[in-house]
């Protein structure tokens, strides 16, 4: 199957972590940034990228624990494109839905030269 169609069939079948993360940070709620989700770059299809701020963010379920090299190849190449790879497992998204959002907000921030506007802010 062609990648692109790959990543719309994920887009319909997410995870309820996936989903509960994609409401807080789709249509520019999270600090005015745009997210896309499951989106090709390259040979892989990343759960959510922001291109602005070269973010990546990975939900991981227990089925990640046996794909170990193969998650630490696929983030070295993403690194190696100038991308911050951020994995968090579904339960603390589900969990800790707040302290996940602050892990990311701070590394926005931290890779962010210039102060972005927060939600409802600006354009």
């Amino acid at each position: 199957m062609h990648l692109t169609k790959y990543a719309k069939t994920l887009r319909t079948s997410q995870t309820e972590a996936e989903n509960r993360l994609w409401y807080h940070i789709r249509a520019h709620r999270f600090m005015g940034l745009k997210f896309r989700r499951q989106k090709p770059i390259g040979d892989y299809i990343v759960d959510f990228v922001c291109h602005e701020c070269r973010l990546i963010i990975e939900l991981e379920g227990g089925q990640h624990q046996e794909m170990v090299q193969e998650d630490e190849k696929r983030d070295a190449w993403l690194r190696g494109r100038g991308f911050t790879v951020l994995r968090f497992w579904d339960n603390d998204v589900l969990v800790e839905t707040e302290a996940v959002l602050e892990k990311i907000r701070l590394a926005v921030h931290s890779l962010s030269p210039t102060p972005l506007p927060q939600a409802g802010e600006g354009s």
